[in-house]
């Protein structure tokens, strides 16, 4: 390799395109972005619905290395079936509705926010979600602090079915943000 070459890092091969990609986007963050403090504002609510399928179960639970019978809704040649659990059909793994809330506190029609760091999270859960239910992930920004001289957003998280609207699961988050 030539010292005019680009290096990248050696675990990760890049393209001249992605290198340029990579450096576009960099270069934009200062001037396009702003801090998750400045983008927030006390009562923002935003909302989005996941069915969770027995294949969303089954990444979940394999990537957690979580493996209990009672999430298997599914079987090989069979695909989709009830499944068991002491609360009748499969369940969903209690906190895979917990790791889609950031994908809704981040507004995707916004620039991408600069400077976040999830600090807080306390979590109920009510009762169990079974899999193949629709919920609705909803988080609302309810204050804005600041806790040794940084800044802090406190979203409240409620996850409901989207069919009777039962709650599943409740959250206080905390994000610091720059």
């Amino acid at each position: 390799m030539n010292t005019s070459t680009v290096r990248t890092d050696e675990l990760m091969p890049m393209t001249e395109i992605q290198i340029q990609q990579v450096r576009d986007f960099v270069g934009t963050l200062d001037s396009k972005s702003q801090t998750y403090w400045d983008m927030v504002a006390i009562g923002d609510e935003l909302a989005r619905d996941l069915h969770i399928t027995p294949e969303l179960v089954i990444l979940y639970a394999d990537a957690v290395e979580d493996y209990n019978p009672w999430y298997e809704g599914w079987r090989m040649n069979t695909w989709k079936i009830e499944g068991e659990s002491p609360f009748g059909p499969a369940i969903v793994p209690p906190l895979l509705a917990s790791h889609f809330v950031l994908s809704v506190q981040f507004d995707h029609t916004k620039p991408f926010a600069i400077g976040s760091i999830h600090t807080f999270h306390d979590s109920e859960l009510i009762e169990p979600i079974p899999v193949g239910a629709t919920v609705r992930i909803t988080t609302r920004a309810i204050d804005k602090f600041i806790k040794r001289e940084r800044r802090y957003v406190r979203h409240e998280v409620h996850v409901t079915d989207v069919g009777d609207g039962r709650l599943y699961l409740r959250e206080t988050r905390d994000i610091l943000s720059l």
